[in-house]
């Protein structure tokens, strides 16, 4: 079990950037890590991963391919999400997961996550 806390979100304008970070208490090794968003109203979705089972293979919901991208820091035993080109209807809490199931394959799903961060809000004014 980890413990996880992100960080970095605000309020930017469309178009804009921001980097989110997930910092893991305990290690990040064995563990599928995603990213997920929940807007008012919405269901929890997707957004990316990155799985130690597969060598670090990182992977995209459709909606974020070439504006976001995941990336992962062992030393500092944090991922990051970079959000580029930020629309209104990114607005959302943005939220980390890890998974312990030892698999390389894609995990998109939240029931397949165990440890959960407590998220970050991210408002995109138009």
């Amino acid at each position: 079990q980890v413990q996880l806390v992100e960080s970095g979100g605000g309020l930017v304008q469309a178009g804009g950037s921001l980097r989110l970070s997930c910092a893991a208490s305990g290690r990040f090794s064995k563990y599928t890590v995603g990213w997920f968003r929940q807007a008012p109203g919405k269901e929890r979705e997707f957004i990316a991963g990155i799985n130690w089972w597969s060598s670090y293979r990182t992977y995209y919901a459709d909606y974020v391919k070439g504006r976001f991208t995941i990336s992962k820091d062992n030393a500092k035993n944090t991922v990051y999400l970079q959000m580029n080109s930020l629309k209104f209807e990114d607005t959302a809490i943005y939220s980390c997961a890890a998974s312990s199931i030892p698999s390389n394959r894609v995990l998109t799903t939240p029931e397949e996550y165990d440890d959960w961060g407590q998220g970050t809000q991210v408002t995109v004014s138009s």
